[in-house]
């Protein structure tokens, strides 16, 4: 038996910092990036005596890294020991194991399925970790190979490609280990672990892709796809040390949304809780009313995400965020006027692009025409264009969209200077002004709390056949050097596979955009 699952990374395009505190809502779109998880036993058959264990093995690899992890599992408390250096170790996977496990005790309380349960734990639990290439930065590996920084070098990588560590100098020892692209990694491998084990153990009965879990928003469906979500936000949570918006692993489990977060107190039974069984915390976190709210969300067709990658050094998020708090109440005048008006610029642009996706479905053929014939030259010369009065609807539309995320950018580097903090840095600032003047672009900005970490682009026209139009971003984004990235959207939330994804022809991020 085997089960492989997985999940998407993020990028938030409207509601940064905003969508920590309720009600704000927050923009997410799910992307062809993915996690994968591989469940097999270790054992293909139990002995005799296992009726009298204690423990259960545990193995969990990463090809990419070269990491390999080894346990035991307390068939008791739930709870892991490491067997092997915690060098190779990763908190996010061993908080999904042990929270899966502890809630499969809590929610199979029929005989057989408990039974299940219970031989599966002997036989030993296998499993391997798979991340696209989208989540990591391989601009070095490029420039050392003497390769551009284009898509096509990016393509030449073969799928799940080894990853290289980033060396930590004695000045800097807070860059991270890992080159990232902010995608959301440790969310969507948190998610795909939790899916895949709940599933494996007849806790959930998770889709297939065609299944389309974008939509499964708290409902009560049958599939258990609440219980993914609220396994996977107490084991992220507990394993990052701190309870954030969740809008990252909403996005893994639900898909392209909009977000608003769950209240903190929810996680309160996981507070000073070493004294507790697990089961027992579990138990009180799945009977909590989780009040966070989504609503499925994907861009209007015909409009492409692009991601890029400035390569200018990272940002770290909870300082950040931490800074952003520090003003709020330094000055909670002042901020709450920006806070404000973020918050109504920001459902003004959703307001828009639910707009467009509705003249979309109304007028289709005019709204096709209009992309078509804009896509191919800059924002001014876009009404000039168009003749028909449905199509000049469509073009003051476009039009409002992208003068709405203008403010919403201003608003933006106007709340970062007054806390100290770089949310759209000079240096970004630049490349965007760039971007939204080339043809085609209809915004250009920085994802969640901003930073040096990535920009991203919703240009007109499909990103896989609208090669003029991307070559000219191509050609902007690489005289600043930016390194296009090969992801896009895909609505999708976490889903299982057919088949374990090494095995494929081509990855799944390529094969979904490919920008020429």
């Amino acid at each position: 038996m085997e089960v492989i699952a997985s999940a998407p990374g993020k990028v938030l395009i409207t509601g940064g910092y905003l969508v920590l505190e309720r009600p704000n809502a927050g923009v997410v779109l799910s992307t062809t990036a993915r996690f994968y998880a591989i469940v097999r036993p270790i054992l293909d058959q139990i002995p005799p005596d296992s009726w009298a264990w204690a423990w259960a093995d545990v193995k969990v690899t990463s090809p990419q890294l070269a990491r390999e992890a080894t346990y035991k599992l307390s068939l008791k408390n739930s709870t892991l020991q490491c067997t092997s250096s915690r060098e190779g170790t990763n908190p996010f996977v061993e908080q999904a194991i042990q929270y899966c496990v502890a809630a499969c005790k809590v929610v199979l309380v029929d005989k057989d399925k408990n039974d299940a349960f219970d031989k599966l734990l002997l036989h030993g639990l296998d499993i391997t970790i798979l991340g696209s290439n989208d989540f990591y930065s391989y601009r070095n590996q490029l420039e050392e190979a003497g390769m551009g920084l284009t898509p096509e070098a990016l393509s030449s990588l073969p799928p799940f490609s080894p990853i290289t560590l980033n060396t930590v100098s004695a000045l800097s020892g807070s860059k991270p280990e890992v080159a990232k692209t902010g995608l959301g990694s440790s969310a969507a491998m948190t998610t795909c672990v939790v899916a895949s084990l709940l599933h494996y153990f007849g806790a959930v009965n998770i889709p297939f892709k065609d299944g389309n879990t974008n939509g499964l928003s708290g409902n009560g469906n049958d599939c258990g796809i609440d219980l993914v979500h609220v396994i996977a936000q107490s084991a992220h949570c507990i394993a990052q040390g701190k309870i954030g918006s969740g809008f990252d692993v909403s996005s893994a489990v639900f898909g392209s949304q909009k977000y608003v977060r769950f209240s903190p107190h929810l996680l309160s039974p996981s507070k000073d809780s070493s004294w507790r069984p697990l089961p027992e915390i579990v138990s009180d976190i799945i009977k909590q009313k989780w009040d966070h709210e989504v609503t499925p969300f994907s861009l209007p067709p015909l409009l492409s995400l692009i991601l890029g990658e400035p390569g200018t050094g990272g940002s770290s998020t909870p300082s950040m965020v931490g800074s952003v708090k520090n003003w709020q109440k330094s000055d909670p005048i002042n901020s709450q006027i920006i806070w404000q008006k973020l918050a109504d610029s920001n459902s003004l642009l959703e307001s828009h692009l639910k707009n467009l996706t509705k003249l979309s479905e109304s007028h289709f053929d005019s709204y096709k025409s209009v992309i078509t014939t804009c896509s191919s030259h800059p924002y001014h010369k876009w009404m000039e264009l168009i003749s028909d009065q449905i199509g000049e609807s469509i073009v003051k539309l476009l039009l409002e969209t992208r003068n709405t995320f203008i403010q919403i950018r201003q608003l933006l580097r106007e709340m970062g200077n007054s806390a100290g903090v770089p949310i759209e840095p000079e240096s970004q600032t630049q490349i965007l002004d760039l971007t939204m003047e080339t043809e085609g672009v209809l915004l250009a900005g920085v994802p969640g709390a901003g930073g040096y970490d990535a920009v991203f682009a919703v240009i007109l026209g499909d990103a896989n056949h609208n090669h003029n139009n991307n070559n000219k971003l191509i050609n902007v984004w690489g005289s600043r050097g930016v390194l296009p990235l090969l992801v896009g959207e895909d609505p999708n939330g976490v889903c299982l596979e057919n088949g374990d994804p090494r095995t494929r022809a081509v990855s799944s991020a390529i094969s979904s955009i490919q920008i020429n």
